[in-house]
């Protein structure tokens, strides 16, 4: 008999493990939904907010920016017209036009510039009405230099963009080439001219 009630404990206590572990495993599992169903409304979150295109921005010129050694730049900002939150990341796409708006040959260099640091890419969210900038610099020694273009306009693609904005741009661009910084909420600028 004590060896039927030992048997019949030791039962009782594989039965109590086994519940024990399937309760753990289906508070486990029933986790794992919960932090799963979180992460997917936090992605879905993310994956609803759309990446701005060039129809919802305006593009526009703030601050110029002088120098020497033949140094010029300008603080280019897009707005988020568009009346909704919208994703900006990375550099906007810049290209030179003559007067007819006529393509000319151009080369963009993203990173660092004569007036700012790089901020790098970062995803920026842009809540209706706010502001993203960039700095965009090039060198100018006018019309004697073998190269040098004289663009009338700007073309600034916004990043992940297949249209873009025209600003009227009247100057002289040293072989077409242009810097430009990533957008960022703000870009601090140092005006090089001594």
């Amino acid at each position: 008999m004590t060896e039927l009630h030992h048997s019949n404990g030791t039962a009782r206590g594989r039965l109590a493990k086994r519940i024990g572990g399937a309760g753990l495993a289906l508070v486990a599992v029933a986790g794992l939904g919960l932090a799963g169903a979180g992460a997917a409304q936090a992605a879905g979150s993310r994956a609803a907010t759309p990446t701005c295109t060039a129809s919802g921005l305006t593009a526009s010129f703030g601050q110029k920016l002088g120098g020497g050694m033949n140094h010029a730049g300008v603080v280019l900002k897009l707005k988020n017209t568009s009346g909704h939150t919208c994703l900006l990341r990375g550099y906007p796409g810049l290209g030179l036009e003559g007067s007819g708006h006529r393509a000319l040959g151009s080369s963009v260099h993203w990173g660092d510039t004569w007036y700012a640091k790089d901020p790098g890419k970062k995803t920026l969210t842009l809540k209706k009405g706010a502001s993203a900038e960039a700095v965009v610099s090039w060198t100018h020694a006018n019309e004697g230099t073998s190269g040098a273009r004289h663009a009338s306009y700007l073309q600034v693609t916004p990043p992940a963009s297949r249209s873009h904005k025209t600003l009227k741009f009247p100057a002289w661009v040293d072989n077409g080439r242009l810097s430009v910084t990533a957008l960022a909420p703000h870009i601090a600028v140092t005006d090089q001219a001594a």
